[in-house]
């Protein structure tokens, strides 16, 4: 990925170019860009928290139509944003993008930018008027299981028509993300998201015309938001100083490249949607079983999105001008880092989501019309998710290593053993365990897809994890452990958690937040035993974290 050839200041994104010289990725260590770019997805997480909070008391899940056809709306586009925008042509245009920044300057890499900008806006568009004039047809193959249902699946197909204009719109924001990450500037590119909770969280708070009204209110403000994300990011690469323009489509030398680059990553990301896909037309079939899906989903996505989106983006720039310099020792370290920062935050989200699934879920969504019943069956499809999110993340550490190599060929072949494994799985469970058996073939075949990326690593001699990390990780691992007995422990006795602090609520004068209020002390304490226990057996130490912290400056 991202080698400058412009010096900007390595704060915030919307600063202006100050002077012309040279710049390397390593110049903001894995950590430091992790640390920017994890700061602004967790703000953006607590607001898409609060964002679901208010849209399932609203929806609901097993009670009506609105749910099930609002997150059909919500998971379209963003499908095949993750196919095409997001996922391989930002795989293949970043790497392009920052050697040309390299070796023929700013203004050449613009060049560049501006030639992909225009294809994948071009596909993007014409993707999405076919896909609103086919959508009757389309929805009788992405949820069978609504066709039993009138009033849902022509719900589903007007708030999904409505929402798929928001898939152009984050093809552009992604290329400019990449255009921003290349310069060295993540902030941005970490904060843009934010505007898509905070816009839906706009639209659907006013609303009391019922479930179908909220649905839609949120439907419509996902394509604003789509436009001001786009926006945001087009202002923030002019302030950058890059000069990114749109123009009309040609096949240049550079897009042809990185379009050859990038279908084999369109496979290997198809492959996950695929899993996506099944998973979503096996839902269909149960009420509020797309619902409970997309629930489960938001939770287990934030380690993923807070740590393995987020250092895989921070990793690339660096590893690929390691790999560029043939610099076996940095591209070593950068792998170590990368992998003992991600498990250290990773492990114990893990050991918590499943310690504490049903307790997470009634703290943080039963209320109005997302009843207990929703909150059981979401708390079971968690626990399957939550075991496979360590094989998540590791696959945003480990592609990494295969794209700084320019080998997308090799995670694609990776990502379509694991469609195999995941469909094989998905319809032997799912007639007895329903949605929770989907979650499990989905962590199942995560797990397939990181080892085989580890082990060809392994096997290629272009990664082995250093005797320091494997200490650590196991250090790492026996500190997550410890936190996730303490958790399971707490949610065993919640009765005797909630008790006491009810009692204080009822000196207060009130009867609510009990529950909620019970959550976050356990989450808290739990957050508290995994620190202790962490520096107790040396997985992390405090001259570590300082020289994280400095490193970069």
């Amino acid at each position: 990925m991202p080698k400058p050839a412009t010096e900007v200041s390595p704060a915030d994104a919307g600063e202006a170019v100050l002077e012309q010289a040279p710049v390397t990725p390593k110049s903001t260590g894995v950590a430091k860009s992790s640390a920017i770019f994890s700061g602004m997805t967790l703000l953006s997480r607590l607001a898409g928290f609060a964002r679901d909070i208010v849209i399932t008391g609203a929806l609901g899940a097993s009670a009506g139509p609105a749910a099930d056809a609002y997150y059909t709306a919500l998971n379209f586009p963003n499908l095949f944003r993750r196919i095409f925008a997001e996922g391989a042509f930002a795989a293949a245009f970043v790497p392009a993008y920052s050697r040309t920044l390299k070796t023929d300057g700013p203004e050449a890499a613009d060049k560049v930018a501006t030639d992909a900008l225009a294809v994948i806006a071009t596909v993007t568009v014409v993707l999405t008027i076919i896909a609103q004039i086919a959508m009757p047809w389309l929805m009788t193959v992405i949820n069978v299981g609504f066709l039993d249902d009138p009033a849902r699946f022509k719900l589903a197909v007007v708030l999904t028509q409505i929402t798929m204009p928001y898939l152009p719109c984050m093809a552009i924001a992604a290329l400019l993300s990449g255009v921003l990450n290349a310069r060295g500037k993540f902030l941005v590119s970490g904060a843009y998201p934010i505007l898509l909770n905070v816009i839906m969280l706009a639209a659907v708070l006013p609303v009391t015309g019922g479930p179908v009204a909220s649905a839609t209110a949120a439907s419509w403000s996902v394509l604003v938001a789509g436009i001001a994300q786009a926006g945001l990011c087009w202002w923030a690469v002019r302030k950058a100083g890059a000069n990114v323009r749109f123009s009309l489509p040609r096949m240049t030398p550079a897009v042809k490249a990185i379009i050859i680059t990038a279908i084999p990553a369109a496979i290997g990301n198809s492959a996950t949607q695929i899993n996506v896909f099944l998973s979503g037309n096996l839902a269909s079939f149960v009420d509020g079983g797309r619902t409970w899906l997309a629930t489960a989903d938001r939770l287990y996505q934030l380690p993923l999105g807070l740590v393995g989106v987020a250092i895989g983006i921070a990793l690339l720039p660096r590893l690929s001008a390691a790999v560029a310099g043939g610099d076996h020792d940095e591209q070593q370290r950068s792998m170590d880092e990368a992998l003992i920062l991600s498990m250290a935050l990773t492990l114990p989200a893990t050991t918590a989501l499943m310690g504490m699934p049903y307790f997470l879920i009634d703290g943080l969504y039963t209320r109005a019309e997302f009843l207990t019943f929703d909150a059981v069956n979401t708390a079971k499809a968690l626990f399957h998710f939550a075991w496979g999110v360590p094989a998540f993340v590791l696959i945003r550490i480990l592609a990494p290593a295969f794209y700084a190599r320019s080998d997308s060929r090799s995670p694609m072949r990776f990502a379509l053993i694991s469609v195999v494994v995941n469909a094989a799985v998905a319809l032997s469970l799912f007639p007895f365990l329903k949605i929770s058996g989907l979650a499990v073939a989905v962590s199942a075949s995560a797990w397939v897809n990181a080892l085989l990326l580890a082990a060809t690593l392994w096997k290629r001699d272009h990664y082995r994890p250093s005797a320091h990390a494997v200490q650590r990780l196991v250090r790492i691992a026996l500190a997550s452990a410890g936190m996730g007995v303490f958790v399971a422990l707490c949610s065993w006795a919640r009765p005797y958690i909630e008790g006491p602090i009810g009692q204080l609520m009822s000196m207060l004068g009130t009867t609510h937040g009990v529950k909620e209020l019970a959550m976050l002390v356990v989450v808290g304490f739990g957050g508290m035993t995994y620190v202790v226990l962490a520096f107790a057996t040396r997985a992390v130490t405090v001259s570590e974290i300082k020289r994280l912290l400095r490193r970069g400056a």
